[in-house]
């Protein structure tokens, strides 16, 4: 293996965010619905998002700015009104999540143009989207306002909407009901149909049978039959 190495002093930003989004792959989809000074519904997906902490239950964003500087209106939404919903996209909402991806004129709802449906929140004044499988209410925890114009947004969640069919009463999420959708470098996606299983080696199973050298095969994903 030939390894090449990037110092990241010299890179040009676009350069850096190639490299970056190529990387560190698949990144969760965050499909943002939050709400303007006007009550105006926004929803807008972001790749650039994860879970940070469970306690407290943080979840993080980081919002771009518009060519010209001035914020999206994500980042405005949330700054204004301090809170905002992540909902989960899952293949069957693959289309409507590119549909709100598109840059429609201020005060134009994008759920509306894509078809879906708003429903309302539980502890927040933000919508979530009533189709998704998914979606965790959040207030504003810290707000972290970068010289480049990015927002980067830490989110406390109080409050999860899960279909019934796909958790469990221990609280244990089906993967593959859940079918969600995740983003790798440029235009491709990552599916979690896309899953293998692979077992947590227990410490004392792995000095008594390790055999240097030796490779631990996976267990390919094989989806199930009639899905």
């Amino acid at each position: 293996m030939s390894t090449r190495t990037f110092d990241f002093a010299d890179l040009a930003g676009r350069d850096q965010y190639k490299l970056l989004t190529g990387l560190v792959v698949p990144r969760p989809i965050a499909w943002v619905t939050s709400l303007d000074a006007n009550d105006v519904l926004n929803a807008a997906p972001f790749s650039f998002f994860n879970v940070l902490s469970s306690d407290p239950p943080l979840v993080g964003l980081g919002l771009e700015p518009r060519p010209d500087g001035s914020l999206k209106d994500t980042a405005a939404n949330i700054r204004e009104r301090g809170e905002f919903t992540v909902n989960i996209v899952s293949n069957a909402l693959v289309e409507a999540m590119t549909v709100c991806a598109i840059t429609f004129p201020h005060g134009v709802e994008e759920l509306t143009e894509a078809g879906l449906t708003p429903a309302p929140g539980f502890k927040v004044a933000t919508p979530r989207i009533k189709e998704a499988r998914a979606a965790l209410e959040c207030r504003v925890f810290q707000l972290i306002a970068l010289p480049t114009g990015r927002t980067i947004v830490l989110g406390e969640v109080v409050a999860a909407h899960v279909d019934g069919a796909i958790v469990s009463d221990r609280l244990h999420v089906d993967a593959h009901g859940l079918d969600a959708v995740g983003r790798m470098g440029g235009a491709t996606y990552a599916s979690t149909r896309g899953l293998f299983d692979l077992d947590r080696i227990e410490p004392a199973a792995w000095h008594a049978n390790h055999d240097p050298g030796a490779r631990r095969p996976h267990k390919p994903y094989e989806p199930p039959k009639g899905r």
